[in-house]
């Protein structure tokens, strides 16, 4: 009762340790919070690029289920960080890059906090304006403002609010799917087909993509729960949450697409609405509205998550004290940045999101790899947590492995880019444009960073990491109050 009342309203806490006093929630929590940020329309999108590319349906489900799976193993394995550190996700690149280093992947971050939500708060708008009606404008205001108002409440409502929406969408959206599939399609839509690797790789890698860009959230969502939570258990909630909220969507895009042929909207909505409408008149807005809920939700996630890395990119130059205040003036620029990006955005877009997404995959292979291979095999979660709040302390504020393995993992996956019109690189075109970035990326910055960090003294690190946990809940509870 002692820690609910020192989080009771409004969040203080932002990028800093969160003590064990604090601790509070359960487990399984991790489950819905994943499934439901996974199991928004905007999911939809990401199982469409087979399909638009010639894949056939067969071959698109193959390609999401593998893109999931391996994607998923990255961001749960990170989400275990959290209540063995208590702190936020993007902070903790400051062993692996430095008190300034870490600049360089929260610049990414941030670039996709707001990309992301910039097409969920648009998708929600159209959503809204199919249904209630009124200016897609005003929508993107509305929207804005009440995940704004979500955000800044912070974690817990956070948490509740998307356990209340799985249930939800379990009940709604599982009659919409079982409607879906007693729909006529075309002859031959369900056959194998033949095996085209050029649209099964395209899926694959925008599914893992996607599911990799999760990384940089997951830490923010389980740091407040209890130390004494088990990795294994911590990775399987959130592994399978987010797997299958993230499959049963982009396969229902796919299928989507598949019945609806080159009259395809493009968001999925319109056909959304459509076959909702098989089961009774009036059912395709129900969903549309439980799928604009569960965009706004997402679009909190987004603001919070983009508050936090904000907050971490300013305190590299001037150290900062959690306050509400800063909260507030964080998640409002993160949110107006969103807004503008949203009421600006033009159709070129929505139509170039999967280009955007394996973008995405590009630029957090490599720090995926390294977070994650100092995390479990380095430093072995043992780190000095005040030190990462020290600008000259023992991480230093540039380092040099990180920062190599990362640049050299991302250079040496360049040839095998292909994204979409933009950019193909020579060995993706000598594949006849499947790209394999993805397998090349991970492995050489993660053994890369292995190999440059065998010379940190991991030892020393720990003995200090030891003595300074005692320092650390004092120094922590003092700033429990805004």
């Amino acid at each position: 009762m002692a820690a609910e009342s020192k989080i009771a309203g409004i969040e203080v806490r932002s990028i800093d340790y969160v003590p064990l006093n604090e601790r509070h929630g359960k487990l399984w929590h991790l489950g819905p919070l994943w499934f439901m940020s996974n199991a928004q329309i905007a999911t939809l999108a990401v199982g469409l690029i087979s399909i638009t590319q010639g894949g056939s349906l067969f071959w698109s489900v193959v390609a999401i289920v593998l893109g999931v799976l391996v994607g998923t193993l990255f961001m749960a394995f990170h989400s275990a960080q959290g209540p063995q550190l208590g702190l936020p996700q993007m902070i903790q690149s400051r062993p692996q890059f430095g008190y300034v280093g870490a600049l360089l992947v929260w610049l990414f971050a941030y670039l996709q906090y707001a990309g992301f939500n910039v097409f969920n708060t648009i998708l929600a708008a159209d959503a809204l304006q199919s249904t209630a009606h009124g200016p897609t404008s005003l929508w993107i205001v509305v929207v804005t403002a009440v995940a704004f108002v979500i955000a800044l409440i912070g974690y817990d409502i956070i948490h509740r609010s998307e356990r209340i929406l799985t249930y939800l969408m379990l009940v709604i959206f599982g009659i919409f799917t079982i409607a879906l599939f007693l729909i006529p399609y075309p002859p031959g839509t369900f056959d194998i087909g033949p095996f085209r690797p050029v649209p099964f790789f395209a899926q694959f890698g925008v599914v893992a993509g996607y599911q990799i860009s999760w990384a940089i959230y997951v830490s923010d969502y389980s740091r407040y729960l209890p130390p004494d939570v088990t990795v294994r258990k911590t990775f399987l909630w959130t592994y399978w949450g987010s797997a299958l909220g993230g499959a049963w969507m982009m396969i229902v895009g796919s299928v989507l697409a598949a019945w609806a042929g080159k009259s395809f909207s493009g968001t999925g909505i319109a056909e959304i609405q459509a076959v909702g409408d098989h089961v009774f008149h009036g059912f395709g807005s129900i969903v549309l509205l439980l799928a604009a809920l569960g965009l706004v939700s997402v679009t909190a996630l987004n603001m919070y998550g983009g508050s936090l890395t904000l907050i971490s990119a300013i305190d590299s130059f001037v150290a900062i004290a959690p306050r509400t205040s800063v909260r507030v003036v964080t998640i409002g620029v993160t949110a107006a940045l969103s807004l503008v990006g949203a009421l600006l955005a033009t159709s070129d877009f929505l139509a170039n999101f999967n280009d955007f997404l394996l973008v995405i995959l590009y630029l957090f292979i490599p720090w995926t790899a390294v977070n994650l291979v100092d995390y479990y095999f380095v430093r072995r979660g043992h780190y000095a947590i005040a030190e990462i709040f020290h600008p000259r302390g023992m991480y230093g504020r540039w380092s040099w492995r990180g920062i190599a393995a990362y640049l050299i993992g991302f250079v040496v996956m360049i040839p095998f880019f292909a994204v979409g019109k933009v950019f193909t690189g020579p060995v993706a075109r000598a594949l006849g444009g499947v790209d394999i970035s993805f397998f090349i990326g991970l492995p050489v910055a993660g053994l890369l960073y292995y190999l440059f960090a065998r010379s940190i003294d991991v030892e020393a690190e720990t003995k200090v990491a030891l003595a300074e946990r005692q320092e650390l809940e004092a120094a922590a509870a003092q700033h429990a109050l805004p």
